[in-house]
Parts: structure tokens; sequence; C-alpha cells
């Protein structure tokens, strides 16, 4: 049966919830990270990303290898492992370059991404596939002669504006699986689209490893993917997804993970080309500081002459100079 425009799933009030708090905590880190993202921080994320991906398949590379092969250090470790890693690196260097609702950037990706480890990268099976846990057959793929018009059904999904970036993904991610085009490397694609789809709509997903969390929750995974089987549409794998994304962001959010100072959060904030504010509308923008640390940052603010202070305590204006707005 060839895919609708719009795939099965329900908005269940759990889906809405964590839309909420997803979308709550993307504000911050956007207030948080993407005004100077450092070098370092995305380093380490992609590192993290690779890593955790290429395990849920069995690769049995450490982030230190990892690190070591994006160093050009030489790793000792199995063949196909590094080979793995190889690929993933280069597909994720180029992650930018590809489009979300194109075929041919899908497979592009594919041949890059599993190049030298199966016998056609970047073309859609051949034959039938049925998925195999212990000595049961957990699901049988749609027929190989449906895959390109299914692909193409799913493609078209993603072009639709009726539904929010978060929910294609986890559709994207779900009915990708389910149709299984490939022999190999279903899992790393869809992980790896779900994050070009994030990120064409949050940049902050370049960097963010929601693989990692993913990998710690391989049977919470399954079990989602399985059930959702089971009820003959994406609802639960959305929910779970939804749940993933946002734990990864409020991991990012943690504080030894933070990497902005007092003078980051002055420059961000300047920069969103406000005149007038109060320490409330400062505070409201940055929501996990303290009314100290804020009082704290104003007090540099005034020290560098970015803005002066107008009016008394809890009536306190703040004007920014002209040249503070403009920098």
């Amino acid at each position: 049966m060839i895919l609708s425009m719009k795939p099965p799933y329900d908005i269940t009030p759990k889906i809405i919830t964590r839309i909420q708090s997803v979308s709550e905590k993307i504000g911050a880190v956007n207030a948080l990270f993407l005004s100077r993202p450092t070098p370092q921080l995305r380093k380490q994320n992609r590192i993290k990303t690779i890593h955790s991906s290429l395990q849920i398949e069995g690769n049995t590379l450490s982030e230190a290898q990892i690190t070591a092969i994006i160093e050009n250090t030489r790793v000792l470790g199995p063949a196909k492992d590094v080979l793995e890693v190889l690929n993933a690196i280069k597909v994720y260097d180029r992650l930018k370059t590809f489009k979300k609702t194109s075929g041919a950037s899908f497979l592009k990706a594919h041949g890059m991404l599993l190049k030298g480890l199966i016998k056609s990268p970047g073309k859609y099976r051949k034959s039938g596939v049925g998925i195999v846990k212990g000595t049961a057959i957990q699901h049988v793929a749609p027929p190989h002669a449906n895959v390109p018009f299914l692909m193409q059904a799913l493609f078209d999904y993603l072009k639709s504006k009726d539904e929010l970036a978060l929910i294609k993904s986890c559709v994207f991610h779900y009915e990708m699986v389910f149709i299984h085009p490939f022999l190999d490397g279903n899992g790393r694609m869809a992980r790896l689209w779900q994050t070009l789809i994030l990120m064409d709509a949050y940049p902050v997903f370049e960097f963010l490893p929601f693989e990692t969390l993913i990998s710690s929750s391989q049977q919470a995974y399954y079990k989602a993917l399985a059930l959702s089987d089971k009820a003959g549409k994406s609802t639960i794998f959305i929910e779970y997804m939804l749940d993933v994304i946002d734990k990864s962001l409020a991991e990012l959010l943690n504080y030894n993970n933070r990497v902005l100072k007092d003078i980051d959060r002055l420059d961000y904030f300047l920069k969103t080309g406000v005149n007038v504010f109060t320490r409330k509308e400062y505070m409201n923008t940055f929501k996990d500081i303290s009314s100290a640390t804020a009082s704290r940052d104003l007090k540099k603010g005034l020290a560098m002459h970015l803005f002066r202070a107008s009016g008394k305590l809890n009536q306190t204006q703040y004007i920014v100079n002209k040249t503070s707005s403009q920098s």
C-alpha cells in the first residue's frame, strides 16, 4: 500500500506537552549558544553523534578513538568500524549540502555513509527483507518494487507546511525504518535525516547529539518502533522521540555545559535590537539565570557604558546606547 501525503498518526496530549517543552528549551538554547556556538562544542557533539549512531549498529570504536580519527591520528580497530566512522565524518561534515525533500540527496548521503561497506551503496534494495529478532520475524518490509514510490510519498509529506518540523522529523524517522529502503544502513539514515529535517528549522540541531539518548535507551527505541508497527501509525514513536529530543536539549542546557558568560549574554541580548528594557525582560531571555546573576550582568553592562539606567529599584529601566545596539 502506498503512503498517503500524510502518514497516519494522532496528536495526543502527551505529544502537545512535549512539543511545548521542546519549544521552550529551543528558545533557551538559542539564547545561550547560537549567537556564538564554539567550535569545541560543535566538535564534541559531532563526535557524540557519530559514536552513538554507529554504536547502535554495533560499531565498537570509542569516543576517544573517533576523536583520534577526526584528528587524523592512526587508530587500531576493526577495518569495517574505522571505515564506518570515516564515512560518517564525511557525511556529517556535508550535512548542510543535502536537501531534506530530495530523494537524490537521500541516496547520495546513503552512498557516502555506506561506501565500501555494502555492495550497492546509494541504491534502494532490489529484494524483499524481514527484520528478525532472535528466532522471530519482527517486521516484514514492503515489497522492494514499492520502495521508490513509498519514499517519494514520504519526501512529498516533508514538503507540507501544515505540520511542525518536530512532528515531521519523527514521522519520517519511523516511516523510513518501516519502509526499510536499503539492505543496510536504514537506522543510521533515519537518524541522519531526522537531524537534517530538524536542523533546517532549528539550527541548534546541527550540534545536538540526540542519538546519544537513543543509544542509551535502545530497548525503549525498538519497543516504540514495534508498538507503532502494531498500531499501524507512528503516534507512540513520536511520543518517544519527542521525549528523547526534550532530554537532549535539557542536557545541553545543563549547568556544566554552559558556554556563555556575562559579556556573551549582554552581547546576545543587545543584538536582539532592544532599545529600552527592564531586568525582568532581560531575565525572560535567559530563563535559567538567577536574579542575582542578572543584576551582576546589568551592573557590568552599565560599567561598560553599553546602556544607562533610569529610575530606581523595580522601576529601573535600561536605555541602550546606540553604538552598543549597532555593534
